[in-house]
């Protein structure tokens, strides 16, 4: 097994819930991955997002993802989340061969207005999961929309193509 089979950029997302909405951006065009297409906000984790903290434990560093996406959500769209839960994950080898890991979460909105960081995203919407339809996004973020609409419902399901 070569060095880089075992890379993998880690990203995290956040489906955003508010007043029984979801939070939708619309990717700036000047992205290299699906510029224009609608998704939910997140980003990758970087070492520096917890090298500098104190360990929680002996050796680990603990809630790692969850101060990512928070910090990601921050950044992106201005506002503030809370209870981080996790919906599904995939992985993939992007056209430029970089594989990735993505994380899905679902999380309620807190406090903020939104402020969208440009090179990030050009519009945003709060849609319900029948609105959602109507918007171009990206592949597979609908069904985890539908997902957590499900999960919201009490329903114990995994991730399946709607």
């Amino acid at each position: 097994m070569q060095k880089n089979e075992l890379l993998h950029e880690v990203v995290i997302t956040a489906i955003i819930i508010k007043e029984g909405k979801y939070l939708v951006t619309k990717r700036s065009q000047n992205k290299k991955r699906f510029p224009g297409k609608w998704t939910v906000p997140g980003g990758k984790l970087e070492i520096k997002d917890y090298i500098k903290l104190p360990k929680d434990t002996k050796f680990y560093w603990y809630n790692v993802l969850e101060k990512v996406l928070r910090r990601e959500v921050l950044e992106e769209v201005g506002i503030e989340i809370k209870n981080i839960e996790y919906i599904t994950s995939l992985a993939t080898v992007h056209t430029d061969g970089n594989p990735s890991l993505v994380i899905s979460c679902m999380a309620d909105y807190v406090s903020g207005k939104i402020k969208l960081q440009k090179e990030e995203a050009e519009d945003y919407a709060w849609v319900t999961l029948k609105e959602a339809k109507k918007y171009d996004l990206i592949d597979g973020i609908y069904d985890e929309l539908a997902l957590t609409e499900k999960k919201r419902m009490g329903e114990k399901t995994e991730w399946k193509r709607i």
